[in-house]
């Protein structure tokens, strides 16, 4: 290998670990985006039974969930080795609440809401109730994964 391809090799290591949070971020907000406003919507108008469009769209819920739980700890994770590096890596730690509030939204949302929502017309439960917190939790993970794809995209260093 010839020294400029080392070099060459080098840069884009050095580019990819410089870019992959972002690449990460930018991952959980398209893909909460693209399933939570586009997917989910278009399944109940496709399906005339709500209730299999509720059960394929609880499976895609719980696609997006594991996202932001594994997306949120990859960027914790990401921040806590940038401690320490000067101020860009301290002023990572400005996300620490958002990528909390992701992570622990995703997961109240898989192991708390979704079951009550499938469940709710068996049970008696107030599915108008479950609706809505599940919606607020799918919101409050949106609006994370944008804040850490905003931060990111507009840091220097």
């Amino acid at each position: 290998m010839s020294a400029g391809a080392s070099a060459t090799s080098t840069g884009a290591v050095a580019a990819w670990r410089a870019r992959w949070p972002l690449l990460v971020a930018a991952l959980w907000w398209g893909v909460t985006t693209g399933l939570s406003f586009i997917a989910v919507p278009l399944l109940f108008d496709h399906f005339s039974n709500p209730a299999v469009a509720g059960g394929m769209a609880a499976r895609l819920f719980q696609v997006q969930s594991y996202l932001s739980v594994a997306a949120a700890l990859a960027l914790l994770l990401w921040g806590r080795a940038q401690r320490g590096r000067g101020a860009a890596g301290d002023a990572s730690w400005a996300l620490l609440p958002w990528l909390l509030l992701g992570a622990l939204s995703g997961l109240v949302q898989e192991f708390g809401v979704a079951e009550k929502i499938l469940t709710a017309r068996q049970t008696g439960a107030n599915l108008a109730l479950w609706h809505g917190l599940g919606s607020v939790l799918v919101a409050l993970q949106w609006l994370c994964a944008l804040r850490g794809l905003w931060w990111l995209a507009g840091r220097r260093g």
